[in-house]
């Protein structure tokens, strides 16, 4: 008909899609659906499928698209059925860092709970949340009471892709700070390989020198890549 104007290809999808996801369940939703249904709420209007497949594209995995920076999210670009370029706003980069903080902090609280050591898998499964898609290489520390139960999870450095500088007098410093008897040492490596590099093995052995002298115990020092998570204790370097 004359002045007809055709009926955009997406419209109905969101309402089909969150159809599909209550009657099939979320589970069955390939990732790139589950993005579009949380995209729906900071992007009201329009068909978000091309950004959902770009993030995906871009990042290589959902969980790598979570725990992209809000920078590097809003580099991201995709072209709609119309040819135009559209990207990730500020608010749709903060509602996907959000997502990913959600996550931390819900992997998190198993371990913060109970004793660090008798909940390890707990302890595992967050540390690789935290850092599995870490772009940069982060050293933290857990520190912990005579219980073994977590009191402070923190960040002491951020580097660059293949180095996070630390220093053992300041780990060890902190330590006394917060009265902890013990801690965890963990960093990422962005390369994806967790294997223990010799300045590693230096710097953890220095680490547990210098912590041994006042009395606090290092349980472990955890390597986070792509392909795992290293333990020390493990491989028989501490």
């Amino acid at each position: 008909m004359p002045g007809h104007r055709p009926v955009p290809h997406h419209a109905g999808h969101r309402e089909r899609l969150r159809h599909r996801a209550r009657t099939a369940g979320l589970n069955h939703l390939p990732d790139y659906e589950l993005l579009e249904l949380f995209l729906f709420r900071s992007q009201p209007q329009g068909d978000v499928k091309p950004i959902a497949k770009a993030l995906l594209a871009r990042f290589g995995s959902l969980a790598a698209v979570l725990a992209a920076s809000v920078e590097e999210l809003m580099t991201v670009r995709a072209e709609d059925t119309k040819g135009r370029v559209k990207g990730i706003g500020v608010e749709t980069a903060l509602d996907l860092a959000a997502l990913h903080e959600v996550a931390q902090r819900v992997a998190k609280e198993p371990a913060v709970k109970r004793p660090v050591i008798s909940s390890w898998t707990a302890l595992l499964a967050y540390v690789r949340v935290a850092l599995q898609h870490e772009p940069r290489e982060q050293f933290r520390v857990l520190y912990l009471d005579k219980k073994n139960q977590l009191i402070l999870d923190e960040i002491q450095n951020r580097g660059t892709v293949d180095h996070a500088p630390v220093y053992p007098r300041e780990v060890v410093r902190r330590g006394l700070e917060v009265s902890a008897a013990a801690m965890i040492l963990v960093h990422n490596h962005p390369s994806g390989d967790p294997t223990p590099s010799r300045a590693d093995i230096e710097m953890t052995r220095l680490i547990v020198q210098a912590a041994k002298s006042l009395s606090i115990e290092v349980h472990d020092h955890l390597i986070v890549g792509r392909e795992g998570v290293t333990s020390f204790k493990s491989l028989g370097l501490m």
